[in-house]
C-alpha cells in the first residue's frame, strides 16, 4: 500500500563524527532575536547526540563555526541555548563555507543562505510541504467525518490526493533536476516504494509483502553514500532492516548484515561504523545461537583485514574469542573431553549413550549453580524416562574437588553423571570457555549442540519444544 507521501517529514537529526576532508569549513549564522552568547552545531551519532562545535557571538552579531579541515557530510544541527531549539543544516563535502540568516521564533521560515544552493531547495522543500500541510490535515479530518456519505467522501479523497500528487511532482522535480544534491537524496531515501498485485489467500500475499519489502528495503537508499550516515533515519532503517524485518534465525542475520555491509563497503565510515556496530551487537547479545553471527563477521572482514582501523592487542582478542565460539555453535558437534568420575574411572563425553545429554558445567560455591539445582532436579526426574541424561562437570581442581562430591550428596543428585577433571588434563576450562557458570549445553545422541547457555528453569520448555520437533519430522 501506498503511503501518503505528504505526511513524509522526518526529523533529519543524525551525524557521525568521521574523519573530515580537507579545506575546512566556515559557516556565519546570524539570528534575529537570539540573545544567548553561545550557538552550537551538533551531530548524531546512530541514535545519540553530541556537540560538534560551539561558537560566541562575534561583534558583528554573527556567530561563525569554522575549522580547518571539512565536516564531514549529513544533516546537522544549529541549537540554540538554553531550550535546545534547533534547524537543519545540510553538509556535503562543496558545500562548507556560507552565511545564514534566521529569526529564532520563525527559523525555518525566515532562513536565508548565501553561497549555500543545496540548503537553499531544502529549506523551499521543507517550507513548501509545510504550506500544503494545513490543507492535507484538513481534508484528511474531513474524510474521517464523511461517515457514510459516499460522495462526499470520494470527493474529498480526490481533492487529498491532488495535494499528495503535487507534492509528489514536487519531489521529482527536484531528484530529476538536482540529483546529486543532498536534499534529492533525503527525498529519495524516503520514497515509500510500492507492492505490485500479489495473488493468492491473505496468508500467501502477507508473506509475499514481507518477502517483497525485505528484498526491495533499500531500493530508494543510497547506501554508497556517506552523507546518509549522518542522518537519522539510516540508522533506524537498518536496525528496523536487521532486528524487525528478519526472521532472528543465525543464518538469516548472517546473511543479512554481510548484505548491508557489502552494500555499505564504498562509503569507508558507514562500513567501518555498521561492521563495529554489529559486532558488538552480536557479541553482547543473550539470544540462543547469535553468537554464529559475530563468528561470521570476525571470519569474513576481521580475519582477512578487512577491518584495519582495529588495534593489533584488540583484533586478537576479537579472532581468538571467536576461535573459541566457532566449535560450540548450535549445530556443531560438541567437542569431546575426557573427564574422571566420582570413582576415579576415566570417561569422555562421547562415551555418555543417551538420546539427549545435557552437559553442566558447576561450581558448588556459585550462587546460581545453587539456585538451579532444584530446577535440574525437577527436569531429570521428568525427562529421565525420555533418554536424557545428564553430565555434570564441577569446575574445580586438585583438593577442592572433594567438596563437589560433598554438594551432590547433601543435594541429593548422586543419579546424575558426576565427573571433573583436577587437573584440567582435558582442558575443558578454555573448550567450553568455563569462566562463567553454570553452562548448559543440550546435545543429542550424536552429541550435535541443539542448544546451550541456556538457564536451568528453561531446561523443561527447551527440551519440550526439541522432543516435539522431532516426532514432526
Amino acid at each position: 500500500m501506498k503511503k501518503w507521501l505528504l505526511f513524509f517529514f522526518p526529523a533529519l537529526l543524525a551525524f557521525f563524527h568521521a574523519q573530515a576532508g580537507e579545506g575546512g569549513y566556515n559557516i556565519r549564522v546570524k539570528i534575529n532575536g537570539y540573545t544567548e552568547s553561545n550557538l552550537f552545531l551538533a551531530y548524531h551519532m546512530a541514535d545519540k547526540q553530541y556537540i560538534r562545535d560551539t561558537v560566541a557571538r562575534g561583534a558583528d552579531g554573527f556567530f561563525v563555526f569554522k575549522g580547518e579541515e571539512k565536516l564531514p557530510g549529513g544533516v546537522y544541527l544549529v541549537v540554540m541555548a538554553p531550550d535546545n531549539q534547533f534547524f537543519q543544516l545540510l553538509i556535503s563535502d562543496y558545500e562548507q563555507n556560507f552565511t545564514l540568516v534566521t529569526d529564532k521564533e520563525k527559523a525555518v521560515e525566515k532562513i536565508k543562505f548565501e553561497g549555500a544552493p543545496d540548503n537553499t531547495l531544502f529549506y523551499q522543500y521543507i517550507n513548501f510541504l509545510n504550506n500544503r500541510r494545513p490543507l492535507a490535515d484538513t481534508l484528511k479530518a474531513q474524510i474521517d467525518k464523511s461517515g457514510d456519505d459516499a460522495k462526499k467522501k470520494e470527493k474529498l479523497q480526490k481533492k487529498f490526493e491532488e495535494v499528495n500528487k503535487e507534492v509528489e511532482d514536487y519531489q521529482k522535480k527536484i531528484m530529476a533536476e538536482q540529483p546529486k544534491t543532498l536534499t534529492a537524496a533525503l527525498i529519495k531515501a524516503n520514497m515509500p516504494f510500492e507492492f505490485p498485485e500479489f495473488t493468492g489467500d491473505s496468508t500467501e500475499i502477507q508473506t509475499k509483502r514481507w518477502r517483497y519489502t525485505q528484498d526491495h528495503y533499500f531500493d530508494n537508499v543510497d547506501l554508497t553514500d556517506p552523507r546518509l550516515l549522518r542522518t537519522p533515519f539510516l540508522y533506524s532503517r537498518i536496525d528496523y532492516y536487521v532486528n524487525k524485518l528478519q526472521v532472528q534465525h543465525p543464518d538469516t542475520l548472517s546473511k543479512a548484515t554481510v548484505y548491508l555491509l557489502e552494500r555499505l563497503r564504498p562509503a569507508e565510515e558507514s562500513f567501518k561504523f555498521y561492521l563495529i556496530h554489529f559486532l558488538n551487537q552480536f557479541a553482547k547479545s543473550n539470544i540462543v545461537g547469535q553468537d554464529a553471527v559475530y563468528v561470521n563477521l570476525v571470519d569474513r572482514y576481521y580475519a582477512t583485514g578487512l577491518a584495519p582501523w582495529t588495534e593489533e592487542e584488540q583484533l586478537n582478542k576479537i579472532l581468538e574469542s571467536a576461535k573459541t565460539l566457532k566449535p560450540l555453535l548450535i549445530g556443531k558437534i560438541a567437542p569431546n573431553i575426557s573427564l574422571e568420575t566420582r570413582a576415579g574411572q576415566k570417561i569422555s563425553l562421547y562415551d555418555v549413550k543417551s538420546e539427549y545429554t545435557i552437559l553442566y558445567f558447576w561450581r558448588y560455591d556459585c550462587a546460581v549453580c545453587k539456585k538451579s539445582t532444584p530446577d535440574l532436579k525437577a527436569f531429570y526426574e521428568k525427562f529421565k524416562d525420555k533418554g536424557v541424561k545428564i553430565m555434570a562437570v564441577c569446575v574445580k581442581f586438585t583438593d577442592e574437588v572433594p567438596k563437589c562430591w560433598e554438594y551432590v550428596d547433601e543435594n541429593g543428585t548422586q543419579d546424575w553423571l558426576h565427573c571433573a577433571d583436577p587437573y584440567n588434563v582435558s582442558r575443558y576450562t578454555s573448550i567450553y570457555d568455563t569462566r562463567s557458570t553454570p553452562l548448559i549445553f543440550v546435545l543429542d545422541s550424536k552429541k550435535e549442540i541443539l542448544s546451550k547457555r541456556i538457564a536451568a528453569e528453561q531446561l523443561d520448555d527447551v527440551m519440550t519444544r526439541i522432543i516435539e520437533m522431532k516426532k514432526t519430522k
